[in-house]
C-alpha cells in the first residue's frame, strides 16, 4: 500500500432520489481518500448509503453534487466515451449475483472485456487463461456458469474483473450468495490478489468476515461517513450486529 498516493478521492459527494414530491438524500457530503493498494470494506445497515457510495465510485451512479475523482481524474469532467473507457481500463467489477453471461463458457466470459479494451483474441484469451489459473479454475476453462458451483462462479466473476489489469476491483457483497466456507475461500482470494498483485479492494459488504483482512473500514450512516477505523484498531466480537461499528 503507497500511503503516498491517492488512487481515489470523494469530496462532498451528495446522491438525492426525488420519488413525487419527497427527496431523499443517500449521500450527505461524503469526504473519502482511498490509497493505491489498500483494501477497503464499506459496512453500514441497510439503507445507510454504501451501496450509492459504491455505484458513485465506479461511475455507476452520477452524484448530485460533489467530485469523485479517480487517479486525480474528475469523473465528472469526462464525456460519456472518455468514462466508459476509464471504467474499461481502470476499474474492475465483483458483484453478489455474479452477473455471468449464460451461454458463455468460463473463458469467454473472462475475455469479454479485453475485447472492449481493444486486445486481439489470441492475447485475450492467453490472458483469460492465466487468470482463470490464478483464480484454481483453470480445469473448467470450458464450462459454462450452469456447470459451476457459486463459489466457482464469483472465482470466474473475480478474474473477469482483473481482465484488463485494473487498478481498482469493486467488490459489490461479493460473499452475499455464497456458503460460510465458500465465502471464505472467496474473502481470501481477493486478499492474495490485492496483496500480490497490488490492486485496490474497495468492498461493500454485510460481511463481518471482511474486517480481519481489510486495511481500513469505512463505517456509512444517513448517508455520512459514521466511523472511519484502521483494521489494528478493531477487537471483532462475536455477537455484533451486521453492519453495526464494533468497539
Amino acid at each position: 500500500m503507497d500511503a503516498n498516493e491517492y488512487v481515489v478521492r470523494t469530496k462532498g459527494l451528495v446522491k438525492e432520489y426525488t420519488m413525487g414530491d419527497q427527496t431523499l438524500r443517500a449521500l450527505n457530503g461524503v469526504d473519502l481518500d482511498i490509497y493505491r493498494g489498500e483494501y477497503i470494506s464499506i459496512m453500514g445497515p441497510s439503507g445507510s448509503g454504501k451501496s450509492t457510495l459504491f455505484n458513485a465510485i465506479g461511475g455507476l451512479d452520477k452524484p448530485t453534487s460533489g467530485s469523485v475523482f479517480i487517479n486525480d481524474v474528475d469523473m465528472a469532467q469526462l464525456d460519456a466515451q472518455e468514462l466508459a473507457y476509464l471504467r474499461c481500463h481502470t476499474i474492475g467489477y465483483i458483484f453478489q449475483t455474479f452477473n455471468l453471461i449464460p451461454v458463455m463458457t468460463a473463458l469467454e466470459n473472462v475475455t469479454l472485456p479485453t475485447i472492449f479494451a481493444g486486445l486481439s483474441t489470441d492475447d485475450g484469451i492467453e490472458r483469460g487463461i492465466e487468470l482463470l489459473k490464478i483464480v484454481g479454475l483453470d480445469q473448467r476453462l470450458h464450462h459454462k456458469p450452469f456447470e459451476l458451483s457459486g463459489g466457482q462462479q464469483q472465482r470466474v466473476a473475480i478474474a473477469r474483473a482483473l481482465a484488463n489489469n485494473p487498478s481498482i476491483i469493486l467488490a459489490d457483497e461479493p460473499t452475499g450468495n455464497l456458503d460460510l466456507k465458500t465465502g471464505q475461500e472467496i474473502i481470501a482470494l481477493l486478499k492474495r490478489l490485492n496483496v500480490e498483485q497490488g490492486v485496490t479492494i474497495i468492498s461493500a459488504t454485510h460481511d463481518l468476515k471482511m474486517l480481519d483482512i481489510s486495511d481500513r473500514i469505512v463505517w456509512i450512516r444517513d448517508g455520512r461517513i459514521d466511523k472511519l477505523e484502521e483494521r489494528k484498531n478493531i477487537e471483532l466480537k462475536m455477537g455484533e450486529m451486521e453492519g453495526e461499528p464494533v468497539h
